[in-house]
């Protein structure tokens, strides 16, 4: 296996200083389990599962062999009035995982492919009902939903939307949950509970029946892990009802065991109407992404269209790819074998515990954390961000792979982590972030 690389200058890398990058390449060249290897052979503990993605550890066989079984045996079909059996034995997967009811099953092929149906489905369904007018989406400061057209207008993270505009008109901001009143609080904080109420301000800024959805993250995470406030999302499935708005969360992070349970939705005892995921759907191992849909969504939708015609109007090329479902079917295999959920569940005390004991060092603003899921924020430096690069840089030095957003580091790690690799992970934070 070629370990070196020559050229660097034609690849253009994505959210990276790429001038950075170029002069002091940080590169991988093997993973295994809990690890990556560097070009020289030195491991590097993975601290946010890739991104995200890949909890149940690196490089499983199960994986790589359904993906070459299935290469060698139909390597691609369409979507488009074709399919192939794993399309739908995913889709029942995914459906036995999800709160009962929302069991409709769309593929596509990243999260932010998945934001951008669900706004489709959405406005599709809205139609269906003979409220075509219902064409405003409402999300939140400080939120994350992927880099598509849509999902980048909704998203509330300053840098990802400035250098592009508005892109697309009637997205409403909800204020962001992220109040110092509840820092260093562990799990879901006393207050905010009232932010939720923003709803009603833009459902009489813009009228009853013009809102078609709300986006939101059960716990923001690539904003730097924002959890809830107690009640906040039961106030907004309460509007959402009241005004027959729909709510989808968008799981691509706390979706398949993140936050404890199958899926945030279940965590947190609230029901949305969509469900979109990506991320941990494969293990990272294919791309894909995925919208499940309330059945009662979905059958509005096709009901409404004139026989023989397509009821939807969208789909990717890549949508539910042979490779991907393959990838989706074993991997899910894992986490029911492995019990990988329950395992993530059992962990998190375990891992909060570590994460929150870092709350004491003097340079640390803020800890916050769910599950197996938890944001280390450090003061500020010189300007908002340059911190968090420089924590990551040392980290990354002393073996240690983490997400940062801002000045916080993101912690993720896989479900297959044993307490020693927490220990580690708590252990390079502490060092690193004392030499600040």
């Amino acid at each position: 296996m070629e370990t070196t690389v020559g050229n660097l200058e034609q690849h253009w890398l994505p959210f990276t200083s790429n001038r950075d990058f170029k002069r002091t390449p940080r590169l991988f060249v093997r993973a295994s389990g809990m690890h990556y290897f560097t070009p020289d052979g030195r491991k590097v503990l993975d601290g946010s599962a890739g991104l995200f993605t890949t909890a149940a550890g690196h490089c499983r066989p199960e994986i790589a062999r359904a993906v070459g079984e299935q290469l060698a045996t139909l390597d691609f079909t369409p979507s488009f009035q074709r399919s192939h059996p794993g399309a739908f034995a995913l889709a029942d997967g995914v459906a036995a995982l999800t709160p009962k009811g929302i069991d409709h099953v769309f593929f596509c092929n990243s999260g932010s492919e998945a934001v951008d149906t669900a706004m489709k489905v959405a406005l599709a369904y809205h139609l269906a009902r003979n409220e075509g007018q219902r064409n405003y989406f409402v999300s939140r400061e400080r939120a994350y939903h992927g880099v598509n057209i849509g999902g980048t207008a909704l998203s509330g993270m300053v840098r990802n939307r400035e250098v592009f505009g508005a892109l697309m008109p009637g997205i409403l901001h909800l204020r962001h949950t992220l109040l110092p009143e509840n820092r260093l609080t562990r799990g879901q904080g006393a207050r905010g509970v009232e932010l939720a109420d923003d709803l009603l301000r833009f459902v009489n800024l813009v009228g009853e029946k013009r809102i078609a959805a709300v986006f939101v993250e059960p716990v923001a995470g690539s904003t730097g892990v924002i959890v809830p406030p107690r009640g906040y999302l039961e106030r907004l499935r309460e509007l959402c009802t009241r005004y027959g708005i729909l709510l989808v969360f968008d799981e691509v992070i706390c979706g398949f065991g993140r936050t404890g349970e199958t899926f945030g939705a279940i965590s947190f005892g609230v029901t949305p109407d969509l469900i979109t995921m990506a991320k941990a759907l494969t293990n990272g191992a294919q791309p894909m992404g995925a919208v499940a849909v309330h059945a009662d969504i979905y059958r509005t939708i096709v009901d409404a269209a004139p026989a023989g015609l397509p009821e939807f109007f969208h789909g990717y090329t890549y949508s539910a790819h042979p490779a991907a479902c393959a990838a989706g079917l074993a991997t899910l295999e894992i986490y029911r074998k492995e019990q990988l959920f329950a395992r993530a569940r059992d962990l998190s005390e375990y891992f909060l515990d570590k994460m929150y004991a870092l709350g004491e060092l003097p340079t640390v603003a803020d800890v916050r954390g769910y599950g197996m899921l938890a944001g280390v924020e450090v003061k500020a430096g010189k300007a908002p961000g340059v911190r968090g690069n420089e924590l990551q840089a040392k980290l990354y030095d002393r073996g240690l792979h983490v997400k940062t957003t801002g000045d916080v580091a993101i912690m993720a790690p896989a479900f297959i982590a044993s307490r020693a690799d927490i220990d580690q992970m708590a252990d390079m934070l502490r060092e690193a972030i004392t030499e600040f």
